[in-house]
Formats: structure tokens, sequence, C-alpha cells
């Protein structure tokens, strides 16, 4: 994963895509408060701006409620840290700039089959089945022509815009992008083009994110809210008590609002706000990640044909569907953005238990369906 200054960490945090709209009344501790704004952390990992946020956790023995503010305060600021250690632990499994990682290993052994991890594995077959389902227009072997580009400007040295690479060298990264090249057998991969590189940017986010809320779970949280870089996930309902004796309190009835980012907005403006108990929400855009040379935009979803940025007729796409599901929303949205307004809503129709909100760049959003709550702003 590159490392960002922190003029660009604090960039990435204005641009997250998804915005958290708490709206909610609450009791702290048994002590009654104007509004439960949580206890929430954020931390940089997986490239990006990550947030997570507690708003409610069941006590069964009543141990919690038996802590002071301050007390309880430090106990679900400690369970956000134990959550991003296991942010942290999957990154250090699934990043390709990570050496030591499952991913790294596969890339670096020249063709030849590597054990690794039960949840290398289980990613790297999602990304494989995304490949064949976007007939490649998704592709996790799409690292090498990944690694040409720089979308980013230069803070160093005040350069504003990224870099084209050359079309000697796309040529040759784009000749080792197949995704038909990764093999798996159990706990075995391996690459039958040595200089294959595998890069789950486009699905990584979205697994870990679901492993992350299965983790707080474990630990009680019983409303809250994962944030990882704009892939959304929704634990439980909104809660008006910090602790409740069993989890299973009458307040957790409320959905939390998920505000949608109006990719068009120049000022960071809400397309609408999703209402979600228990769901995923992950959006993915050309708008967060692009430079402009000579009038033309170059965003960083790429085409694994080509290896310069896909010709698209969307802006965003935002898939939402049950919690548990946020690899494959992270897949389908980058995969629809690929594949355009038509194919995409075409390919989301056909997938039961997900819905999807496409804003094309003529400024129209179309939906799977009417359904799923969304209030559009416009």
């Amino acid at each position: 994963m590159k490392n960002f200054s922190a003029k660009k960490a604090l960039l990435a945090l204005a641009l997250i895509v998804t915005l958290i709209i708490p709206q909610m009344a609450c009791s702290s501790n048994g002590q009654n408060t104007n509004t439960n704004s949580g206890v929430g952390k954020t931390g940089f990992y997986l490239d990006t701006v990550c947030g997570i946020t507690i708003y409610g956790m069941s006590d069964p023995d009543g141990s919690l409620a038996k802590l002071s503010d301050d007390d309880l305060e430090l106990h679900f600021l400690r369970v956000i840290t134990d959550a991003f250690l296991v942010c942290s632990d999957y990154e250090k499994v699934l990043s390709k700039t990570i050496e030591t990682s499952d991913i790294s290993r596969i890339n670096a052994a020249g063709g030849e089959a590597t054990e690794v991890s039960d949840e290398a594995a289980e990613i790297v077959e999602k990304g494989l089945f995304y490949g064949d389902i976007s007939g490649g227009a998704f592709d996790i072997t799409i690292g090498k022509a990944t690694d040409l580009w720089d979308f980013h400007d230069n803070v160093e040295t005040g350069h504003e815009g990224g870099k084209i690479p050359s079309q000697e060298a796309l040529n040759e990264a784009v000749s080792h992008v197949n995704y038909r090249n990764v093999k798996v057998d159990d706990n075995m991969v391996k690459l039958t083009d040595p200089d294959t590189e595998i890069n789950l940017g486009g699905i990584a986010k979205g697994y870990i994110a679901d492993k992350v809320a299965s983790y707080l779970e474990e630990r009680g949280v019983t409303s809250g809210v994962v944030d990882l870089g704009g892939n959304i996930v929704v634990i439980g309902s909104k809660s008006r008590d910090l602790i409740c004796e069993d989890g299973t309190s009458p307040e957790l009835t409320t959905p939390f609002n998920i505000g949608i980012t109006d990719p068009s907005s120049k000022t960071g403006n809400l397309l609408g706000l999703m209402p979600c108990s228990d769901k995923t929400v992950v959006t993915s855009g050309t708008y967060e990640r692009y430079f402009q040379q000579d009038g033309v935009k170059y965003h960083h979803i790429l085409d694994p044909k080509t290896g310069y940025p896909a010709e698209t007729d969307v802006l965003s796409v935002t898939i939402i569907s049950e919690r548990g599901n946020s690899a494959d929303c992270d897949g389908l949205s980058t995969t629809c953005l690929a594949l355009g307004m038509e194919k995409g809503l075409e390919l989301v129709s056909s997938m039961d238990g997900f819905e999807a909100i496409f804003v094309g760049t003529d400024g129209n959003v179309e939906m799977t369906s009417t359904e799923t709550g969304f209030q559009l702003n416009r």
C-alpha cells in the first residue's frame, strides 16, 4: 500500500464517498443525554482513511453499566482498537505491497504453486468469479498496469496531475493481465504466467469490512458502523442506549441513514440517503481518484484489455445488500462501473439480494429497484 503524507490523509478523509448521518437520541450509562453520537475512531489502513463507530453494545452481565462514563468510553475505544488490529492483520495477508503477504508471495513465486491462508484463497476465488461474470471487465491481475499509473498529485513537487505511462510499458503490462492465469486448488494458488500480478484492490476492502464487522459483533456490538474508505457495513440499527442488557432492546428499530455523495457535485453534496439496518453499502466512482491532462480526464478504474481508464457512461455505482456481502458489493461496484450503465444494471438485476444506484455521466440516476427506501435529494 502506498504511504501518503498527512496532507494526503486529510484529503482522503474529505473525499470519503459515503457519510454516516446518525440523527439519534440516546442514554449513556443510564444518564440521559440529547444525542447518541456514538464512540468512534479513525485510522489509515488499506491505502485509505477508515473509521469505526460504536453506537451500542450488549451488557448481559451488567458489568458495563457499573463503569463510569469515561471508563465506558475507554472500553468502547479498546474494542475499536482491537477491530483495527483485525483490519491490519488482513491487510498483512492480502496487500500486494507487503512482501510477506500471501498475495506478494504468489506474485513472487515465479509461477510455482503457493500455499496460502483460507482467507486469501477465498477472496482470490471470489475475484475470479467476478472476472467470469463480467466477461473480464473485472480482473484481479490488473496489478502491473495499475502500477504504471499515478492518480495522485505530487505533494512534494507541487505538481498537479498524475502520470500517463508510455504505450510500450502499457502494452507489456496488459500482455500479462488475464484472470484466467490464476489457478486455485484448495489453499494452493498458482500463476500460469509468472509475470502476472494479482492486485485485490477492487475487492479486498469489502472482504475485510465484513470480517471487521463480524469481529465487532463477537465483542458484543449491537449497533455500529464500519467505514473502510467508503465500504460501509452497518451493524444493527440506531441505538438509543450505548449499553443494553441483552442486545435486543426495542430501541434498536430505527435504521441508520447512510448518505451517498453526489459525484457531479463539486462541494460534496449528497445525492440522497439510504436507510440501513444490518446492511452493507459500497460505492465506486470515477471521481474518487483521477487527474486531468490536456482536457482529458484519467480515472483509476482501468480496462484490463488496454490498461487505460475504462470508457464508461457511469460516474458512480452504489451497491446495497445484507450485511456479510460487502466483498460482493465491492466487486460488483467496480465491475458495474467498468461495464457501463446498461450492462451494469442488467448484471445486478440478475443477482438475488443486491440493489444498485447508478449515476450517469449525464447526471441521470438509475436504480435497480425503487423499493430500497433510497431518498433522492433531487
